[in-house]
């Protein structure tokens, strides 16, 4: 039984926010004043798993920055929209492209750029750090920090209620 609170099985499709969300809302700051951001190797994972078994995940994000669209399309993210000062027409773009139905997909987010959207998504999910507004507008609250896992918390939760997520007896790697 999942700690969600929302029919899992529904879900088909996942957008993220970056800064708060897949990284943590601390950025260490480059000589050239550019943000350097972090990246968790689980959130890497599910996040490739779950676009190998066919959710659609899309990030957007007001954050941009050199690699950032790299790394996603390295998990097989092809849909990155960065520099994005106000999402919600950008989210309901990507419903819409995709076939989606809102009550079809999550969004997570961790401020109030991100309350828009999340108050249209099926299930509204924040970081336990999220600003206060957020984390009264989330349908669930994940138990870690934003970039110490929210993604793995959620896509594994999404795809153990699809029957999707791999034994340890029968786990594969990356891209495969």
């Amino acid at each position: 039984m999942s700690k969600i609170n929302y029919d899992l099985g529904k879900i088909r499709g996942v957008v993220f926010d970056i800064d708060g969300v897949l990284s943590p809302s601390m950025i260490p700051l480059g000589a050239d004043g550019n943000p350097c951001r972090m990246a968790n190797v689980k959130d890497g994972y599910a996040l490739q798993l779950a676009v190998r078994k066919g959710l659609k995940i899309a990030v957007i994000s007001g954050a941009c920055g050199d690699g950032l669209e790299q790394r996603f399309h390295n998990l097989g993210i092809r849909d990155v929209y960065l520099k994005a000062g106000v999402k919600k027409e950008l989210f309901l773009n990507w419903i819409k492209e995709h076939g989606l139905e809102a009550s079809e997909v999550a969004y997570v987010g961790d401020d109030v750029p991100d309350s828009e959207c999340m108050e249209i998504a099926g299930l509204a999910v924040a970081p336990s750090d999220a600003a206060v507004d957020i984390i009264d507008i989330a349908g669930y609250v994940s138990p870690v920090n934003g970039g110490h896992g929210v993604a793995r918390d959620l896509l594994e939760e999404i795809l153990r209620a699809r029957g999707e997520w791999p034994k340890c007896d029968k786990a594969w790697g990356w891209n495969k």
